[in-house]
């Protein structure tokens, strides 16, 4: 029995790939405004509500003039789940989403922050290529996701390779010792995606795709909805707070995804994201 083959010509994902850039990096995400709002209300100290004050107006200054969040306009991670049911035409796929990347930085007047050399250094002055990371899934339609990250949280991000027998305590100490020698370079409050399970390149993918989802949704796993609850917990009694002065508020969320891995291995990836946690998404 055959199936309907949809057409879509890359220039669409193109001109969609430019839009989220310049969206994701001037409109903070929704699930993060909400929580940065709840953490200034229960903030205590004087000096870390009136920082979470200065971020809640930063956001709105940053969405009414249609300007950036942050200086530091990242290195844009772009996620995309493409219906096995469509057929992509009209071009080469990543010369496209670099296309988008290139367009939506240029139109948005966004920092260009990639260089084309990890050694020499020689910038690319259009912030491409992104980092791409395609899956393929049933139906008929594309899911696209940008995400610009600043580097003065994504430097802080660590993966370690765990046995299979190490206590969970062990591994709790990892993840929030990463948050505590992170500090106030990540510019807190943080977001945190944490990876665990296939390889190693594999945990870094999943902690980067725990970044997306939002921070107001637990784990469908009951045991690591429970462990994202206890590690958030243990990481705001860090009293890292807001910029690092101290606070209730050192993590707004924290996620967790997980993959199958191999029986001598668990690998574990923390990666950490800075208040101004960007993420903008469409179905085409």
């Amino acid at each position: 029995m055959g199936f309907a083959v949809r057409r879509v010509n890359v220039n669409r994902i193109k001109d969609v790939i430019s839009r989220l850039a310049i969206e994701s990096n001037i409109f903070l995400r929704k699930d993060v405004l909400r929580a940065l709002k709840k953490a200034y209300l229960n903030e205590r100290k004087v000096r870390a509500k009136k920082i979470l004050k200065i971020l809640i107006e930063n956001a709105k200054v940053a969405a009414d003039e249609g300007l950036a969040i942050c200086q530091d306009t990242g290195m844009a991670t772009v996620f995309l789940e493409i219906g096995q049911e469509v057929r992509l035409v009209g071009g080469d796929l990543e010369e496209a989403i670099n296309d988008g990347i290139r367009q939506g930085y240029k139109k948005g007047c966004l920092r260009k922050s990639v260089v084309y050399d990890p050694l020499l250094r020689v910038n690319t002055k259009d912030n491409a290529p992104a980092v791409i990371h395609i899956k393929i899934v049933r139906g008929s339609k594309i899911k696209v996701a940008v995400s610009p990250k600043g580097f003065g949280s994504e430097n802080k991000g660590v993966t370690k390779m765990f046995n299979p027998t190490e206590s969970m305590k062990k591994i709790e100490e990892f993840i929030i010792g990463t948050v505590k020698a992170a500090g106030p370079d990540a510019c807190p409050p943080f977001i945190i995606g944490i990876g665990m399970g296939g390889t190693l390149d594999k945990a870094c993918v999943l902690a980067k795709q725990a970044l997306l989802r939002s921070i107001e949704k637990r784990n469908p796993r009951r045991h690591i909805a429970k462990l994202e609850e206890i590690l958030l917990k243990k990481i705001n009694g860090l009293n890292i707070g807001p910029m690092g002065l101290g606070g209730k508020a050192t993590c707004l969320g924290l996620n967790i995804e997980t993959y199958p891995t191999h029986i001598a291995g668990l690998p574990v990836c923390v990666s950490i994201s800075c208040h101004a946690t960007r993420t903008a998404t469409a179905v085409i």
